[in-house]
Order: C-alpha cells, then sequence, then structure tokens
C-alpha cells in the first residue's frame, strides 16, 4: 500500500488557502523529510487545523461597509 503525503501546495488547498498565506502558519512537524521536501499525512494536518485557535466571535478586523466614508 502506497501512503501519500501532502505537500505545502497541497496542504494550502486544503486549508482553502495560497502557498503564499501558508508560510505566516507554524505547521506540524512533517510526518516525512526527503531531502528538503516535506510531507504531512491528511490525518496529521486535519488534527493541527481541528487544534488551532480560531478568530471566534467578533475577531478580526472590522469589515469596511459601502456609505462608510
Amino acid at each position: 500500500m502506497t501512503i501519500h503525503y501532502l505537500s505545502l501546495t497541497e496542504v494550502a488547498k486544503k486549508l482553502g488557502i495560497t502557498k503564499g498565506a501558508l508560510a505566516q502558519y507554524k505547521l506540524p512537524e512533517p510526518d516525512v523529510t526527503v531531502g528538503r521536501a516535506r510531507g504531512w499525512l491528511p490525518e496529521t494536518i486535519d488534527e493541527w487545523n481541528a487544534s488551532r485557535p480560531s478568530r471566534g466571535v467578533g475577531g478580526g478586523r472590522p469589515r469596511k461597509h459601502k456609505g462608510d466614508d
């Protein structure tokens, strides 16, 4: 059976963000390293993502509404 590890590009796609935005995240230790390439099992990313703190209610920067000039 072949084990598929997620690349950085695949992790970004799974999280619904760009690869550039992924650089801002502190990812868990990779499950495998081959040369300089890192790989994560899908379960590792799912568990890590579920345990990350969310913005919470009302978190983040307020949105600018039309007419608020």
